[in-house]
């Protein structure tokens, strides 16, 4: 039998972050999610009350968001997402996707093929996965158990936009996040430019 799309548990939770931040989220859990995964939503600032709320898809990332990788800047993305999202009014999104897909595993094995010289795409498909393999059908899932149709969605890649919309949920703006390039991510950063067309502005290393 199909569980019915809904909202599970919600609960406040207070984040604390290690520069200071601190902000309390409301945290939805959900039924009825088509991949059966447990992809949680964090409610921040005026989430019920904004016209048009800020949401950013953030796929999971346990080396940069937990243990403050640096090869990626997905660590710095969350934090200036929680951020933003709260001083607007919105949802975070927090999609177990890890590895633009492919899984924790899977991607460390790719961290080993890009260390001999492949960039990040080049080293998923060596390993037998497409570039990306990430569908945000549950996201969408997600904003409509929540009662949100229409956001400004938080983003620098153009393929979470088209495949919401392809979903049903309106994006009245794409709202760039900042860039985090370092010196152990420029080239991960460029390769996104280069193979998905992400809207970064990024420094040419020499």
């Amino acid at each position: 039998m199909t569980e019915q799309l809904g909202i599970r548990t919600q609960v406040t939770v207070p984040l604390r972050f290690a520069d200071g931040y601190a902000v309390d989220a409301r945290v939805f859990t959900f039924t009825g999610l088509g991949d059966g995964k447990e992809h949680i939503a964090l409610g921040l600032g005026d989430h019920r009350g904004a016209a048009t709320p800020l949401v950013r898809a953030h796929s999971e990332c346990m080396t940069g968001d937990v243990f403050g990788s640096a090869r990626c800047d997905c660590g710095p993305q969350l934090r200036e997402a929680v951020q933003r999202i709260a001083e607007r009014g919105g949802y975070l999104l927090y999609l177990r996707q890890e590895g633009r897909g492919i899984g924790l595993y899977a991607k460390l094995d790719a961290y080993a093929l890009q260390d001999t010289g492949l960039d990040t795409y080049a080293a998923n498909r060596a390993l037998g996965f497409g570039d990306d393999e990430r569908d945000y059908t549950a996201a969408a899932q997600m904003l409509t158990a929540l009662g949100v149709s229409r956001v400004d969605l938080l983003t620098n890649n153009p393929d979470k936009p088209s495949q919401l919309r392809d979903h049903g949920i309106d994006i009245a703006d794409v709202v760039p996040t900042g860039v985090h390039a370092a010196p152990d991510n420029l080239n991960y950063l460029l390769a996104k430019v280069n193979h998905t067309h992400h809207t970064l502005t990024l420094p040419i290393p020499a």
